[in-house]
């Protein structure tokens, strides 16, 4: 029965490398650049898994990209006393009015459903992003399945494809990190090499 699994598990990842839209990709970076270049601010968003990814991302950005990001959920105090005060549904779009999110910023979420408005569905996610287009700010995202409320309100938006629903989740958070290597590894993007790429062959 599992003699297959990581045999199957490996193609499927092949199978989602392939697929990925360029475009997609390349309008997030174009979006993320524009944001830079009129010194906005990038604040990333996610739950689970993707606020695992905010807090790195954080330092990728910043460090290799020169462009100033935040993320809520690098504060658990603050995260903590707003669910407990205001309700887990506000705790992104308070902080982000706290922050002065304004037209010049965006909001990156990582999150494998995007967002559902209707059905209540991480709905912390769908409160930030109506803030964000409220006040003008860029909306860009990493998710899965139909890409949900993010894909609909995103200015840029890389949908994970889906090649087996029982590994959805896995696959999205996986690659959202691949997507976002790529993009603060990006020549058109990054300001400034890793550590390791700017130390090669200095030890030969």
């Amino acid at each position: 029965m599992y003699k297959d699994y990581i045999k199957n598990y490996l193609a499927e990842v092949q199978a989602i490398a392939a697929k990925l839209d360029h475009n997609a990709i390349n309008k997030m970076i174009e979006v993320l650049k524009g944001v830079r270049d009129q010194k906005g601010k990038l604040f990333i968003i996610g739950i689970g898994g993707g606020a695992g990814h905010a807090s790195h991302a954080v330092n990728d950005f910043r460090k290799l990209c020169g462009i100033e990001t935040y993320t809520p959920v690098d504060n658990v105090a603050e995260l903590t006393a707003r669910t407990n005060d205001d309700g887990f549904h506000t705790i992104f779009s308070n902080w982000l009015l706290g922050s002065n999110l304004g037209d010049k910023d965006a909001i990156l979420v990582f999150s494998v459903g995007g967002g559902h408005a209707e059905k209540n569905i991480s709905a912390n996610i769908v409160e930030a992003l109506k803030l964000a287009k409220s006040v003008g700010a860029k909306v860009v995202g990493v998710v899965g399945r139909d890409g949900g409320y993010t894909a609909e309100v995103a200015d840029a938006c890389v949908i994970v494809p889906n090649v087996n629903p029982d590994n959805v989740t896995p696959h999205t958070e996986s690659f959202q990190a691949v997507i976002w290597h790529l993009i603060v590894s990006h020549p058109k993007f990054k300001t400034k090499e890793g550590k390791w790429e700017s130390v090669q062959g200095k030890a030969k």
